[in-house]
């Protein structure tokens, strides 16, 4: 697994890097001192894993996860702070190791690793429904696989993320997020929603041969009558 080291430390990084000489399944690619750096770097590379730190210069760890596009590699954040942990595994982080990190805590990082399903790292085209979306609101942020989006609802120039119990506010656009999503698996229903096909519990006809759809969580949506026309015909209902 190709490996990006994102640290401002040096000797931080040249720590990792030794330790990482250990496990030869992990090829280090890169290093970056910064966000910016960082954002490069991953651009060039297309690393499958991030060593991230949090607490840099220019740009936090987490920062610099709201900053990139989907689908992202997997992270383990790697800090001398453990006050980070929380939002650290609130945003679907792999691991959260504390400096200095010892040779066993690692091995049990990379062994958490083997397991995870290892994301998409094409950037072009739609995502796949392993792959899996960065998304912060405020200080809360989560990685959340594409499968597990219940629910985009437009919200001025945001887009409301319907996922779980949650409903965070991501500042991108309805349309950008619709030319990412899977065809086969999200449909947009009228002019600001789009559901996940999969998470639709029940089906009925509502006014003027519209639809309204009862979905995971409880959620209801109506369907506009040129959107319910299109999904009965993409249907065969």
């Amino acid at each position: 697994m190709r490996a990006l080291i994102i640290d401002d430390e040096r000797l931080a990084r040249e720590e990792l890097r030794a330790l990482l000489a250990a496990h030869p399944e992990i090829e280090v690619v890169g290093e970056a001192a910064n966000g910016p750096q960082a954002q490069a770097r991953i651009t060039e590379l297309r690393p499958e894993l991030l060593f991230l730190d949090i607490q840099m210069p220019e740009q936090t760890g987490f920062e610099l996860l709201g900053a990139l596009e989907p689908p992202l590699p997997q992270v383990i954040f790697v800090t001398a702070y453990d006050r980070f942990a929380l939002q650290a595994f609130e945003s679907n982080a792999l691991d959260y190791l504390v400096k200095p990190v010892e040779p066993e805590r690692l091995a049990r990082a990379l062994a958490r690793l083997a397991l995870a399903e290892k994301p998409p790292l094409s950037a072009e085209g739609p995502l796949a429904a392993e792959a899996r979306v960065f998304v912060r609101d405020g200080d809360r942020c989560w990685f959340v696989p594409v499968r597990d989006l219940v629910l985009l609802e437009a919200d001025g120039s945001a887009t409301r993320v319907y996922f779980g119990r949650e409903k965070p506010l991501l500042a991108r656009a309805l349309t950008v997020l619709e030319a990412r999503l899977p065809t086969d698996r999200f449909f947009r229903i009228n002019r600001s929603q789009i559901v996940n096909l999969q998470c639709i519990e029940s089906i009925e006809p509502w006014f003027s041969r519209s639809l309204r759809a009862k979905l995971t969580g409880g959620l209801e949506v109506e369907f506009s009558r040129r959107q319910a026309l299109a999904f009965r015909e993409t249907q065969g209902l």
